[in-house]
């Protein structure tokens, strides 16, 4: 079946200033990506979402918010619900990045109930999973991912708005890369296990990005795998050279 590929640009807490990120915007404009062959989601930090949304959207681009509570409207200090997206019109948000676990102590459970206030509201999900470099030396890749997506399944109910991010946290921001096999590999098992957890149908259709180190110098080789539909791209979408990444998906596609 062919998927529409997806790449999404998670700027985390690089982006120094607004002008900063208006710029980056600004530079993209020479290099437009055509949205009929592959979507865009730009995930800039809490600060810079409103001030650059209307920039973000005026080239074609979704725009996501980094994080979601897993509570609604209430006594929740710096927490950002669903209901608040909804309000203010952001349609995407990323959901259990290695970051958030590992720093932050997001569990499991917790993105469960992140995805579930998420479903609730229409708002769609980048949901994040991976191994670190221990699990992956022990062989656990595969039993790592499974746990992260079993722990959501009864919490996803249109499928049509979850996105899964498939990153191997011992390559990200490091310089190292999952080779394309491993990679392949590695989304070929996650869509293998939902077909056997939910549905055939849902297997086939579910988009899975790759997140790790990925750069202009190895995105075609990783791309041209069937199972990758997509990146999710740290570091390198705080550059202008994003472009090359977003277009060379755009080249690849067979949507």
């Amino acid at each position: 079946m062919a998927r529409k590929p997806i790449v999404g640009g998670n700027w985390k807490c690089n982006i120094p200033t607004l002008k900063t990120a208006t710029d980056l915007l600004d530079a993209w404009k020479a290099n437009p990506h055509d949205a009929s062959k592959v979507d865009m989601v730009i995930c800039p930090s809490a600060i810079h979402i409103m001030p650059a949304k209307e920039q973000i959207e005026s080239l074609g681009m979704f725009v996501a918010t980094q994080n979601v509570s897993a509570t609604g409207f209430g006594a929740f200090t710096g927490e950002l619900a669903a209901e608040h997206l909804e309000d203010c019109g952001i349609g995407w948000t990323l959901i259990g990045h290695s970051e958030r676990r590992k720093l932050y102590g997001e569990t499991d459970a917790d993105t469960a109930k992140k995805i579930e206030k998420c479903q609730e509201k229409g708002i769609k999900v980048i949901f994040c999973i991976g191994e670190s470099l221990e699990e992956r030396e022990a062989g656990k890749t595969d039993e790592v991912n499974k746990r992260q997506l079993s722990a959501v399944l009864s919490a996803i109910k249109d499928w049509d708005s979850i996105v899964i991010a498939y990153e191997p946290v011992w390559a990200i921001g490091t310089g190292k890369v999952a080779t394309p096999d491993q990679a392949q590999d590695a989304h070929a098992a996650i869509r293998a296990f939902l077909k056997e957890a939910v549905s055939a149908d849902v297997a086939d259709k579910i988009r899975i990005q790759y997140g790790g180190s990925v750069k202009p110098e190895n995105c075609a080789e990783l791309i041209a795998k069937p199972d990758i539909d997509g990146f999710l791209v740290g570091g390198a979408s705080t550059k202008d050279s994003f472009s090359t990444i977003y277009k060379t998906v755009q080249d690849a596609a067979f949507w």
